[in-house]
């Protein structure tokens, strides 16, 4: 993992890959310009943190709780081949009009980046 220390909007990324969230979100936590930025500008940020290791971009795909109950979970990492074409998208930026999470993306931690920033004794660490 490199020393260098993300920037702000790096740090957004990063943020909202730890929240379990659709990837619309980060607009959330990035400052303006950014924060409206078209598909093209977020994805010049994100593409280098999963170059780097630092952030998984997948799906939500359907999970059952152990009590039955009908859920959500992240899904298998989109191919990095596949995800300039893939965020190029403006609709993955935004909010569905339906409120559904079922097969839009989130980002998460990968694994390696995971156990460098989660704390010892916490989920993860």
């Amino acid at each position: 993992m490199s020393s260098t220390v993300p920037s702000d909007a790096e740090d957004a990324f990063l943020l909202n890959a730890t929240e379990s969230d659709i990837l619309p979100a980060v607009r959330f936590d990035l400052a303006e310009p950014l924060a409206s930025a078209p598909a093209e500008d977020l994805a010049a940020i994100l593409l280098p943190l999963v170059d780097r290791g630092s952030i998984v971009v997948c799906r939500y795909i359907p999970w059952t709780a152990p009590d039955g109950a009908a859920g959500h979970q992240p899904g298998p990492a989109i191919p990095r081949q596949e995800l300039p074409a893939v965020l190029a998208a403006p609709e993955e930026w935004e909010y569905p009009d339906d409120f559904t999470w079922m097969g839009r993306l989130t980002l998460v931690l990968a694994e390696r980046y995971r156990r460098h920033v989660t704390p010892p004794g916490c989920p993860g660490g």
